[in-house]
Order: C-alpha cells, then sequence, then structure tokens
C-alpha cells in the first residue's frame, strides 16, 4: 500500500487515544513520506497526486496547530516568540502551497517550488520537535486532551476538504 493510500484510508480506520504531539509528528513524517515519494515520481499524473495530497494534509495539519495547539502552548507557556514565529512560518508555507497545489506540472519550476516547500516544511518540523514540543510537553497542558481535541478536528476537516 503506497502513503498515499494510507492517508485516504486513515480517517475512517479506528485510533486509539495520543497525545497531540504524537499525532503532529505523525503527521510531519506522512508528510516528510510524501515528498519522498514526489521525488522518484516520474510521471506527470503521479507528481500531481502527490502534490495535492502533500497540500491537503499540510493544509489540515497548520489549521488544527494554528486552531488548537498553538493557542494552548502559547498561554501554558506564556510565549510571546516561538509561536508567533511558528504561525508566520505558516503563512509562508500556505503561500507555496498555493503555488503548487491544483496546478499542472510542468517542469523545473514546479519542481523546485515543490523543492522548497519541502526544505521550509523540514526547518519548521525540526524547530517545532526540538524546541515547541518539549517545552509543551514540560508543561501543565492535558496532551492526551489536545490530541483528542485535534484528532477530532483533523477529521472534520479532511472530510470537507478532501
Amino acid at each position: 500500500m503506497t502513503v498515499i493510500q494510507k492517508t485516504l484510508t486513515k480517517p475512517s480506520a479506528p485510533t486509539k487515544a495520543q497525545d497531540a504531539t504524537a499525532l503532529l509528528r505523525a503527521d510531519h513524517k506522512l508528510v516528510s513520506g510524501l515528498f519522498e515519494d514526489y521525488q522518484k515520481a516520474s510521471t506527470k499524473s503521479m507528481k500531481k497526486k502527490l502534490v495535492n495530497q502533500i497540500c491537503l494534509e499540510l493544509s489540515v495539519h497548520a489549521q488544527v496547530e494554528e486552531e488548537i495547539f498553538y493557542p494552548a502552548v502559547k498561554q501554558a507557556l506564556k510565549d510571546h516568540e516561538m509561536v508567533p514565529e511558528a504561525t508566520v512560518e505558516h503563512a509562508t508555507l500556505k503561500s507555496l502551497i498555493a503555488q503548487v497545489e491544483g496546478v499542472e506540472p510542468d517542469g523545473e519550476m514546479y519542481d523546485a517550488k515543490v523543492k522548497v516547500l519541502c526544505e521550509y516544511v523540514e526547518h519548521h518540523v525540526k524547530e517545532e520537535q526540538d524546541e515547541m514540543f518539549p517545552k509543551a510537553k514540560a508543561s501543565k497542558l492535558d496532551m492526551m486532551a489536545l490530541g483528542e481535541q485535534i484528532a477530532t478536528r483533523k477529521k472534520e476537516l479532511i472530510a470537507e476538504k478532501g
């Protein structure tokens, strides 16, 4: 089963409760795999299918972080730097997504945009996983409750967008 098939069946599969950072890390890993598949893709149709899946996954992920995770982390940590920076990075990611989502793969500029999106996502993920997630886990946040909220909202968003 390919990564795309796994992601398309994921929303209906029963899932056990996970803490918020575990869910977000799973999203990071999934998208990383999709980018790897893109690099190996040889046809325009496969590239387009992968990019559409990457864009959906990133859009849903960013939205649940902005709606649920970031506000909770900002409040718990009384943070005025890390969360605003991550929010600005999301704005840049959304701009890059808009440049490739629904667009026909047309050669080197398209591939370059996807590569920059991949590198930007890798940078953002590293900061979240190395800085934000450990601080959030060390706080008094109820990571299981946040995880449940994120999982529920993701299902809603995938049903809307997918």
